[in-house]
């Protein structure tokens, strides 16, 4: 059994030895333990680090495109190396590299596809409180979005057996940790969380610049989520919010229409039709969304089949 463990970096000449020390050499049930870094356009020696420390691959991007894009190209990467157990950690040093094996043991005994490292957000010292609430609070939102007991979303410290990794996409352009989740949960892939240890802070996060930035594209990017995985659930919520409110409002004028004294609340049937018509589009505007959203859970089934075919065939060939 082969694990590769990938790395995102961007600009991490400083710390990419530190954290590349910390990962094991050796894990009970691997055979073959290889290493991955993923070189989001950097302007420092970064591959050069990498190179003389020795890690096996490296994928090069000529300019930086962010940390989902890179997250994909080196599960690619590794998919077509044979992995069977993939990994990710952070370049900063910011996971115990000794956790590894705890996170691939569900994978190598076959329990789950996805182990996702749950952090001691409140033990962390270089959290701020607003930020140990806010990842809490994103943490709770996507299990409800995914269905999943997922109690720390935001953490990239993860493995993914090779049948996980076939399956994922991510469409969004700031993360991958939030939609992989909703994805995994609609498609009902194995997840299961478990404790890991954290080291200090090495450098301040590049991901986001300011705690309002973080939220915001936290919520964008969990809503777009919920809306491409689950769009009829997720139009129906927002499409009966007017609907109620016109039909409250259109009983109201029909009491007063039976009382005699409709003359005056006119203005009353045009809001209640106004918002009854915008609930009811909206519902609709959810049946079809749904209905393109099957469309793309069979060509995610058609693109799961050409990556096996293809990186099976690129195993063959070696």
């Amino acid at each position: 059994m082969k694990l590769i463990i990938q790395i995102p970096c961007y600009n991490e000449a400083e710390t990419l030895e530190i954290a590349l020390n910390d990962l094991p050499k050796h894990i009970d049930g691997i055979d073959e333990i290889e290493y991955l870094i993923i070189n989001d356009g950097s302007k420092d020696n970064t591959v050069e680090v990498a190179k003389a420390w020795g890690v096996n691959y490296v994928v090069n991007f000529k300019r930086n495109k962010g940390l989902a894009k890179g997250f994909m190209a080196g599960l690619d990467a590794c998919l077509r190396n044979g992995a069977d157990i993939i990994v990710n950690t952070d370049a900063d040093n910011q996971y115990c590299g000794e956790d590894i094996e705890k996170l691939v043991r569900p994978i190598i005994e076959g329990k789950t596809d996805i182990v996702i490292g749950e952090r001691p957000i409140d033990k962390t010292e270089h959290f701020s409180p607003l930020k140990k609430k806010l990842q809490h609070f994103g943490s709770w939102v996507v299990r409800l979005a995914s269905k999943s007991d997922i109690p720390d979303a935001p953490s990239g410290f993860r493995a993914y057996s090779r049948e996980a990794a076939m399956r994922l996409n991510v469409t969004n352009e700031y993360t991958y940790t939030l939609e992989t989740i909703v994805q995994a949960g609609r498609e009902k892939i194995a997840m299961e969380s478990v404790p890991i240890r954290t080291n200090g802070e090495l450098r301040p996060s590049r991901l986001f610049s300011s705690m309002f930035g973080y939220i915001k594209k936290s919520m964008v990017t969990i809503i777009r989520a919920f809306i491409m995985y689950k769009p009829l659930q997720f139009f129906t919520i927002v499409g009966m919010i007017p609907f109620i409110i016109g039909f409250v409002i259109g009983v109201r004028f029909l009491v007063f229409f039976f009382m005699g004294d409709a003359g005056g609340h006119i203005q009353s049937l045009i809001l209640a039709s106004t918002l009854l018509m915008m609930g009811f589009m909206t519902i609709i505007i959810g049946l079809q969304a749904d209905i393109i959203a099957k469309n793309r859970n069979i060509l995610e089934d058609i693109q799961y089949h050409v990556r096996r075919l293809d990186y099976d065939k690129k195993e063959e060939e070696e």
